[in-house]
């Protein structure tokens, strides 16, 4: 007599049941594997850039440190400022004083010296030998005769100069002129109009002349 065993074998529905639960144990792992490596990434990314936050945020901080140090140095500077001008003015004013008491006596001493026989007007000495070469008309003659001409008015207001005077003739007063605009003590020399007139003691005939000058000092 056959017999059949129609239910299934215990060993096999075993076997099958085991190999689904590791199926299901590996899906479950690869899947909280995968969850664990997508947060350790993140954390990493999250920390590389917090780094750079703080980084940016230190240089930040500096920068602002520069610009508050920067204003607090130039906070002051209106004052500052007033300050320096009113040390200008200062300063302006004393060298007006030692030029007024001084300034006049170099002008008589300088208009001396152009005055004086064998002597001349202060000048750049390079200035004249190109001046020599270049236009000899406008140098001044060192031979002339100072005492041809002489100094009846001198006047300095504002320093600006004006000078009359008597001369043998025109020429003379043409010297003077050429000697004061070579000086360096006068600048913008003009020979004003003038005249012949008559001398009441010796009825000689000579210039009468008026010149205006700008003196430096």
């Amino acid at each position: 007599m056959v017999r059949v065993n129609l239910l299934p074998d215990r060993r096999q529905a075993s076997r099958r049941a085991g190999g689904a639960t590791d199926t299901s144990q590996l899906w479950i792992l690869g899947v909280f594997g995968a969850v664990v490596g997508a947060v350790v990434v993140c954390l990493f990314i999250q920390k590389v850039k917090q780094d750079e936050l703080t980084a940016i945020t230190r240089e930040n901080q500096n920068t602002q440190g520069q610009i508050d140090a920067i204003k607090q140095e130039i906070s002051n500077h209106d004052e500052i400022k007033a300050k320096l001008k009113e040390l200008r003015d200062r300063e302006d004013a004393i060298q007006k004083l030692q030029s007024a008491r001084s300034g006049p006596t170099s002008t008589l001493l300088e208009l001396a010296h152009v005055l004086t026989q064998g002597r001349g007007p202060t000048t750049d000495r390079d200035k004249l030998e190109q001046m020599k070469r270049d236009n000899p008309s406008e140098v001044y003659n060192a031979n002339w005769d100072t005492r041809r001409l002489w100094l009846t008015s001198y006047q300095e207001t504002d320093r600006t100069l004006k000078l009359g005077g008597l001369a043998r003739d025109g020429e003379d007063v043409s010297e003077l002129e050429r000697r004061l605009k070579l000086s360096d003590y006068f600048t913008d020399v003009k020979l004003l109009p003038g005249e012949k007139t008559i001398d009441a003691q010796t009825h000689q005939e000579l210039f009468k002349f008026d010149l205006s000058a700008k003196v430096r000092y």
